[in-house]
Protein backbone atom coordinates (compact mmCIF):
# COMPACT_ATOMS: atom_id res chain seq x y z
CA UNK A 1 0.00 0.00 0.00
CA UNK A 2 2.65 2.50 1.10
CA UNK A 3 5.04 1.38 -1.63
CA UNK A 4 2.35 1.92 -4.26
CA UNK A 5 1.86 5.49 -3.03
CA UNK A 6 5.59 6.09 -3.56
CA UNK A 7 5.44 4.55 -7.03
CA UNK A 8 2.56 6.84 -7.96
CA UNK A 9 4.82 9.85 -7.41
CA UNK A 10 5.91 10.58 -10.96
CA UNK A 11 7.96 13.69 -10.24
CA UNK A 12 9.80 15.37 -7.37
CA UNK A 13 6.87 17.71 -6.71
CA UNK A 14 4.62 14.72 -5.97
CA UNK A 15 7.21 13.27 -3.59
CA UNK A 16 7.26 16.65 -1.82
CA UNK A 17 3.48 16.49 -1.35
CA UNK A 18 3.67 12.97 0.07
CA UNK A 19 6.51 13.94 2.41
CA UNK A 20 4.43 16.86 3.67
CA UNK A 21 1.57 14.49 4.47
CA UNK A 22 3.79 11.95 6.23
CA UNK A 23 6.14 14.18 8.24
CA UNK A 24 5.52 16.42 11.25
CA UNK A 25 5.33 20.04 10.12
CA UNK A 26 8.52 21.24 11.90
CA UNK A 27 10.62 18.59 10.17
CA UNK A 28 9.01 19.14 6.76
CA UNK A 29 9.48 22.90 6.88
CA UNK A 30 13.07 22.46 8.04
CA UNK A 31 13.68 20.69 4.71
CA UNK A 32 11.41 22.86 2.61
CA UNK A 33 12.20 26.33 3.95
CA UNK A 34 14.97 28.82 3.30
CA UNK A 35 16.23 32.23 4.43
CA UNK A 36 14.27 35.48 4.78
CA UNK A 37 11.66 35.85 1.99
CA UNK A 38 12.87 32.68 0.25
CA UNK A 39 13.51 34.55 -3.02
CA UNK A 40 16.72 32.63 -3.63
CA UNK A 41 14.98 29.32 -2.94
CA UNK A 42 12.47 30.05 -5.70
CA UNK A 43 15.12 31.44 -8.04
CA UNK A 44 17.33 28.37 -7.69
CA UNK A 45 14.83 26.33 -9.70
CA UNK A 46 13.28 29.19 -11.68
CA UNK A 47 16.65 30.12 -13.20
CA UNK A 48 16.53 27.03 -15.41
CA UNK A 49 13.44 28.46 -17.13
CA UNK A 50 15.57 31.08 -18.89
CA UNK A 51 17.27 28.50 -21.12
CA UNK A 52 15.80 26.39 -23.92
CA UNK A 53 17.13 23.42 -25.87
CA UNK A 54 18.22 23.19 -29.51
CA UNK A 55 17.69 19.49 -30.35
CA UNK A 56 19.64 17.78 -33.11
CA UNK A 57 17.68 15.67 -35.59
CA UNK A 58 18.39 12.24 -37.06
CA UNK A 59 20.90 11.18 -34.41
CA UNK A 60 21.18 7.51 -33.40
CA UNK A 61 20.01 7.51 -29.77
CA UNK A 62 19.36 3.78 -29.49
CA UNK A 63 21.97 3.67 -26.71
CA UNK A 64 22.23 6.37 -24.05
CA UNK A 65 25.46 6.66 -22.03
CA UNK A 66 25.06 8.81 -18.93
CA UNK A 67 28.22 7.65 -17.17
CA UNK A 68 30.90 10.10 -16.09
CA UNK A 69 33.74 10.40 -13.60
CA UNK A 70 33.70 12.54 -10.48
CA UNK A 71 36.25 12.69 -7.68
CA UNK A 72 38.20 10.05 -9.57
CA UNK A 73 35.36 7.53 -9.55
CA UNK A 74 33.11 6.40 -12.36
CA UNK A 75 29.41 6.90 -11.69
CA UNK A 76 26.44 5.81 -13.77
CA UNK A 77 24.96 9.27 -14.17
CA UNK A 78 25.99 12.86 -13.36
CA UNK A 79 23.98 13.51 -10.20
CA UNK A 80 24.44 12.80 -6.51
CA UNK A 81 22.68 13.59 -3.24
CA UNK A 82 24.14 16.65 -1.54
CA UNK A 83 25.16 16.24 2.12
CA UNK A 84 22.26 16.99 4.48
CA UNK A 85 22.12 16.99 8.27
CA UNK A 86 20.38 14.69 10.74
CA UNK A 87 18.45 12.60 8.24
CA UNK A 88 16.88 10.41 10.91
CA UNK A 89 14.78 13.44 11.89
CA UNK A 90 12.87 12.96 8.65
CA UNK A 91 12.62 9.17 8.58
CA UNK A 92 13.99 6.52 10.93
CA UNK A 93 16.08 4.95 8.12
CA UNK A 94 17.98 8.23 7.78
CA UNK A 95 21.41 8.16 6.16
CA UNK A 96 21.15 4.41 5.70
CA UNK A 97 18.17 4.75 3.38
CA UNK A 98 19.88 7.48 1.37
CA UNK A 99 23.21 5.64 1.09
CA UNK A 100 21.64 2.38 -0.07
CA UNK A 101 19.44 4.15 -2.62
CA UNK A 102 22.40 6.16 -3.95
CA UNK A 103 24.41 2.97 -4.44
CA UNK A 104 21.49 1.25 -6.19
CA UNK A 105 21.28 4.25 -8.51
CA UNK A 106 24.98 4.03 -9.34
CA UNK A 107 26.07 7.29 -7.79
CA UNK A 108 27.91 8.82 -4.86
CA UNK A 109 26.62 9.17 -1.29
CA UNK A 110 27.56 12.31 0.66
CA UNK A 111 27.68 12.35 4.45
CA UNK A 112 27.24 15.56 6.43
CA UNK A 113 29.41 16.42 9.42
CA UNK A 114 26.13 16.97 11.27
CA UNK A 115 24.79 13.52 10.46
CA UNK A 116 22.73 11.19 12.63
CA UNK A 117 24.99 8.27 11.59
CA UNK A 118 28.69 8.55 12.32
CA UNK A 119 31.50 8.54 9.79
CA UNK A 120 32.54 4.96 10.49
CA UNK A 121 29.06 3.41 10.48
CA UNK A 122 28.02 5.35 7.38
CA UNK A 123 31.02 3.96 5.49
CA UNK A 124 29.52 0.49 5.93
CA UNK A 125 26.04 1.38 4.71
CA UNK A 126 26.81 0.62 1.07
CA UNK A 127 29.83 -0.48 -0.97
CA UNK A 128 29.55 2.51 -3.31
CA UNK A 129 31.79 5.61 -3.27
CA UNK A 130 31.22 8.03 -0.40
CA UNK A 131 32.33 11.61 0.18
CA UNK A 132 32.39 13.49 3.47
CA UNK A 133 31.33 17.10 4.02
CA UNK A 134 33.18 19.10 6.64
CA UNK A 135 33.30 22.60 8.12
CA UNK A 136 36.36 24.46 9.33
CA UNK A 137 36.09 24.42 13.11
CA UNK A 138 37.71 26.80 15.57
CA UNK A 139 39.17 23.70 17.16
CA UNK A 140 41.53 22.61 14.41
CA UNK A 141 41.99 19.37 16.31
CA UNK A 142 38.31 18.56 15.69
CA UNK A 143 38.69 19.37 11.98
CA UNK A 144 41.82 17.23 11.80
CA UNK A 145 40.03 14.39 13.59
CA UNK A 146 37.13 14.46 11.11
CA UNK A 147 39.53 14.43 8.16
CA UNK A 148 41.47 11.47 9.57
CA UNK A 149 38.33 9.50 10.39
CA UNK A 150 37.02 10.03 6.85
CA UNK A 151 40.36 8.89 5.42
CA UNK A 152 40.48 5.81 7.66
CA UNK A 153 36.89 4.93 6.70
CA UNK A 154 37.55 4.96 2.97
CA UNK A 155 35.79 8.12 1.82
CA UNK A 156 36.95 9.05 -1.67
CA UNK A 157 36.71 12.84 -1.37
CA UNK A 158 36.18 15.71 1.03
CA UNK A 159 33.79 18.65 0.61
CA UNK A 160 34.55 21.82 2.59
CA UNK A 161 31.44 24.00 3.06
CA UNK A 162 32.39 27.69 3.16
CA UNK A 163 29.05 29.55 3.10
CA UNK A 164 27.98 29.04 6.73
CA UNK A 165 30.02 31.57 8.68
CA UNK A 166 26.73 32.25 10.47
CA UNK A 167 23.40 30.50 10.13
CA UNK A 168 20.87 32.06 7.75
CA UNK A 169 17.59 33.56 8.95
CA UNK A 170 15.25 30.62 8.38
CA UNK A 171 11.95 32.06 9.53
CA UNK A 172 9.87 28.94 9.00
CA UNK A 173 11.99 27.24 11.67
CA UNK A 174 11.34 30.11 14.06
CA UNK A 175 7.59 29.76 13.52
CA UNK A 176 7.55 25.98 14.01
CA UNK A 177 10.14 25.99 16.79
CA UNK A 178 12.85 24.06 14.92
CA UNK A 179 15.46 26.31 16.50
CA UNK A 180 18.57 25.60 18.54
CA UNK A 181 17.63 24.59 21.16
CA UNK A 182 14.17 23.50 19.90
CA UNK A 183 11.21 25.59 21.07
CA UNK A 184 8.33 23.75 19.43
CA UNK A 185 5.15 25.79 19.13
CA UNK A 186 1.85 24.35 20.37
CA UNK A 187 0.58 23.78 16.83
CA UNK A 188 3.84 21.98 16.01
CA UNK A 189 3.38 19.66 18.99
CA UNK A 190 -0.20 18.96 17.92
CA UNK A 191 0.94 18.23 14.38
CA UNK A 192 3.64 15.86 15.63
CA UNK A 193 1.01 14.00 17.69
CA UNK A 194 -1.06 13.60 14.52
CA UNK A 195 1.79 11.66 12.85
CA UNK A 196 1.67 8.49 14.99
CA UNK A 197 3.88 6.40 12.69
CA UNK A 198 6.69 8.99 12.86
CA UNK A 199 6.25 9.26 16.66
CA UNK A 200 6.31 5.48 17.09
CA UNK A 201 9.51 5.10 15.09
CA UNK A 202 11.05 8.07 16.91
CA UNK A 203 10.32 6.45 20.28
CA UNK A 204 11.34 2.89 19.35
CA UNK A 205 14.60 3.53 17.50
CA UNK A 206 17.87 4.84 18.94
CA UNK A 207 17.78 8.49 19.93
CA UNK A 208 18.74 11.02 17.28
CA UNK A 209 22.09 12.63 17.92
CA UNK A 210 24.93 14.39 16.13
CA UNK A 211 26.68 11.08 15.80
CA UNK A 212 30.13 12.34 14.83
CA UNK A 213 30.70 14.03 18.18
CA UNK A 214 28.70 11.66 20.37
CA UNK A 215 31.99 10.48 21.88
CA UNK A 216 33.00 14.00 22.91
CA UNK A 217 29.87 16.00 23.82
CA UNK A 218 30.30 19.56 25.08
CA UNK A 219 30.46 19.84 28.87
CA UNK A 220 27.04 19.81 30.51
CA UNK A 221 25.13 19.08 27.29
CA UNK A 222 23.72 15.69 26.35
CA UNK A 223 20.77 17.09 24.39
CA UNK A 224 20.60 17.47 20.63
CA UNK A 225 19.96 21.23 20.74
CA UNK A 226 22.91 21.87 23.01
CA UNK A 227 25.24 19.82 20.85
CA UNK A 228 24.15 21.69 17.71
CA UNK A 229 24.73 24.94 19.59
CA UNK A 230 28.22 23.70 20.36
CA UNK A 231 28.86 22.88 16.70
CA UNK A 232 27.51 26.26 15.57
CA UNK A 233 29.86 27.94 18.01
CA UNK A 234 32.71 25.89 16.55
CA UNK A 235 32.18 27.25 13.00
CA UNK A 236 35.16 29.52 12.37
CA UNK A 237 34.13 32.95 11.07
CA UNK A 238 37.74 33.87 10.43
CA UNK A 239 38.33 31.13 7.83
CA UNK A 240 40.41 32.25 4.82
CA UNK A 241 41.89 30.71 1.70
CA UNK A 242 44.95 29.84 3.76
CA UNK A 243 42.81 27.65 6.04
CA UNK A 244 41.20 25.92 3.06
CA UNK A 245 44.65 25.25 1.62
CA UNK A 246 45.69 23.72 4.96
CA UNK A 247 42.74 21.32 4.85
CA UNK A 248 43.41 20.38 1.22
CA UNK A 249 46.96 19.41 2.17
CA UNK A 250 45.76 17.66 5.32
CA UNK A 251 43.37 15.54 3.25
CA UNK A 252 45.67 14.83 0.30
CA UNK A 253 43.02 13.59 -2.14
CA UNK A 254 40.06 14.77 -4.26
CA UNK A 255 38.72 17.90 -2.60
CA UNK A 256 35.73 20.15 -3.36
CA UNK A 257 35.01 23.61 -1.98
CA UNK A 258 31.24 23.96 -1.58
CA UNK A 259 29.65 27.40 -1.67
CA UNK A 260 31.53 29.04 -4.56
CA UNK A 261 29.49 31.67 -6.46
CA UNK A 262 32.11 33.77 -8.29
CA UNK A 263 34.53 32.99 -11.09
CA UNK A 264 37.40 34.63 -9.24
CA UNK A 265 36.79 32.42 -6.20
CA UNK A 266 36.78 29.33 -8.39
CA UNK A 267 40.20 30.39 -9.70
CA UNK A 268 41.47 30.76 -6.14
CA UNK A 269 40.17 27.28 -5.35
CA UNK A 270 42.17 25.86 -8.24
CA UNK A 271 45.25 27.83 -7.22
CA UNK A 272 45.28 26.33 -3.71
CA UNK A 273 44.90 22.77 -4.93
CA UNK A 274 41.18 21.98 -4.87
CA UNK A 275 40.05 19.45 -7.48
CA UNK A 276 36.42 20.59 -7.61
CA UNK A 277 34.06 23.41 -6.71
CA UNK A 278 30.38 23.14 -5.88
CA UNK A 279 28.53 26.19 -7.20
CA UNK A 280 26.05 26.57 -4.38
CA UNK A 281 24.13 29.04 -2.23
CA UNK A 282 23.24 26.36 0.34
CA UNK A 283 19.81 25.82 -1.15
CA UNK A 284 18.83 29.43 -0.48
CA UNK A 285 19.17 28.79 3.25
CA UNK A 286 21.91 31.35 3.90
CA UNK A 287 21.99 34.75 2.12
CA UNK A 288 18.67 35.56 0.48
CA UNK A 289 18.91 37.36 -2.90
CA UNK A 290 22.02 35.41 -3.77
CA UNK A 291 21.91 34.45 -7.44
CA UNK A 292 20.91 30.95 -8.40
CA UNK A 293 23.83 28.57 -8.97
CA UNK A 294 22.65 28.10 -12.57
CA UNK A 295 22.84 31.87 -13.14
CA UNK A 296 26.56 31.96 -12.26
CA UNK A 297 27.54 28.53 -13.61
CA UNK A 298 28.82 29.80 -16.97
CA UNK A 299 30.97 32.45 -15.25
CA UNK A 300 32.56 29.81 -13.02
CA UNK A 301 33.15 27.35 -15.86
CA UNK A 302 34.64 30.07 -18.07
CA UNK A 303 36.94 31.13 -15.24
CA UNK A 304 38.49 27.72 -14.56
CA UNK A 305 38.12 25.76 -17.81
CA UNK A 306 39.38 22.22 -17.24
CA UNK A 307 41.31 23.03 -14.06
CA UNK A 308 38.47 21.91 -11.81
CA UNK A 309 35.42 19.68 -11.81
CA UNK A 310 32.50 22.11 -11.56
CA UNK A 311 29.41 20.78 -9.78
CA UNK A 312 26.11 22.65 -9.85
CA UNK A 313 24.44 22.30 -6.46
CA UNK A 314 20.85 23.35 -5.87
CA UNK A 315 17.50 23.91 -7.56
CA UNK A 316 17.48 20.64 -9.52
CA UNK A 317 13.99 19.14 -9.75
CA UNK A 318 13.98 17.72 -13.28
CA UNK A 319 16.23 15.79 -15.63
CA UNK A 320 16.09 18.79 -17.95
CA UNK A 321 17.73 20.87 -15.20
CA UNK A 322 20.66 18.46 -15.04
CA UNK A 323 20.91 18.50 -18.83
CA UNK A 324 21.01 22.31 -18.98
CA UNK A 325 23.74 22.45 -16.32
CA UNK A 326 25.83 19.90 -18.22
CA UNK A 327 25.40 21.93 -21.41
CA UNK A 328 26.92 24.94 -19.67
CA UNK A 329 29.93 22.98 -18.49
CA UNK A 330 29.04 21.34 -15.18
CA UNK A 331 30.60 17.92 -14.66
CA UNK A 332 27.67 16.87 -12.48
CA UNK A 333 24.82 18.20 -10.34
CA UNK A 334 23.78 17.69 -6.75
CA UNK A 335 20.80 18.69 -4.64
CA UNK A 336 19.49 18.05 -1.16
CA UNK A 337 15.73 18.50 -1.20
CA UNK A 338 14.82 15.86 -3.82
CA UNK A 339 16.23 12.96 -1.83
CA UNK A 340 14.98 14.40 1.47
CA UNK A 341 11.46 14.66 0.07
CA UNK A 342 11.85 11.02 -0.95
CA UNK A 343 13.18 10.09 2.48
CA UNK A 344 10.27 11.85 4.21
CA UNK A 345 7.80 10.28 1.83
CA UNK A 346 8.95 6.72 2.43
CA UNK A 347 12.50 6.16 3.62
CA UNK A 348 14.85 4.26 1.34
CA UNK A 349 12.04 3.47 -1.12
CA UNK A 350 11.28 7.17 -1.39
CA UNK A 351 14.91 8.12 -2.02
CA UNK A 352 15.12 5.36 -4.61
CA UNK A 353 12.04 6.81 -6.33
CA UNK A 354 13.47 10.35 -6.28
CA UNK A 355 16.69 9.20 -7.94
CA UNK A 356 14.82 6.94 -10.38
CA UNK A 357 12.67 9.89 -11.47
CA UNK A 358 15.63 12.15 -12.19
CA UNK A 359 17.73 9.42 -13.80
CA UNK A 360 14.88 8.27 -16.05
CA UNK A 361 14.08 11.84 -17.06
CA UNK A 362 17.71 12.57 -17.91
CA UNK A 363 18.01 9.51 -20.15
CA UNK A 364 14.78 10.39 -21.95
CA UNK A 365 15.77 14.05 -22.32
CA UNK A 366 19.16 13.13 -23.80
CA UNK A 367 17.44 10.98 -26.43
CA UNK A 368 15.01 13.75 -27.30
CA UNK A 369 17.87 16.26 -27.48
CA UNK A 370 19.75 14.07 -29.95
CA UNK A 371 22.78 13.60 -27.71
CA UNK A 372 23.37 9.95 -26.72
CA UNK A 373 26.55 10.52 -24.71
CA UNK A 374 26.64 12.72 -21.64
CA UNK A 375 30.23 13.74 -22.37
CA UNK A 376 29.16 15.25 -25.70
CA UNK A 377 26.68 17.70 -24.21
CA UNK A 378 27.94 21.23 -24.82
CA UNK A 379 26.65 24.82 -25.16
CA UNK A 380 25.55 24.23 -28.76
CA UNK A 381 22.49 22.43 -27.40
CA UNK A 382 21.08 25.43 -25.49
CA UNK A 383 20.33 29.11 -25.86
CA UNK A 384 18.57 31.81 -23.91
CA UNK A 385 14.82 31.62 -24.35
CA UNK A 386 13.98 33.24 -27.67
CA UNK A 387 17.54 34.23 -28.46
CA UNK A 388 21.18 33.24 -28.18
CA UNK A 389 23.97 33.55 -25.64
CA UNK A 390 25.38 37.07 -25.45
CA UNK A 391 29.05 37.31 -26.40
Amino acid sequence: MFSSRIERCYNIAELRKLAKRNMPAPMFHYIDGAADDEWTLRRNTGAFDGVEFLPRALVDVSTIDMSTTLFGRKIDWPFFCAPTALQRLFHHEGEGGTARAAHASGTIFSLSSVSSTNIEDASKLSPGPKVFQVYMFRDRGLSREFVQRARDSGYVALQLTVDVTVSGNRERDIVTGMTVPPKLALMSLIDIAMKPKWVYKHLTTPKIEVANIAHRPPPGSDKLGGIIQFLNAQIDRSITWKDAEWMIKEWGGPFAIKGIMRGEDAKRAADIGASAVMVSNHGGRQLDFSPAPFDVLKEVVDAVGDRLEVILDGGVRRGTHILKALALGARACSAGRPHLYGLGAGGEAGVHQALKILKTELARDMALLGCPNVRAIDPSFVRRVGGSWAT
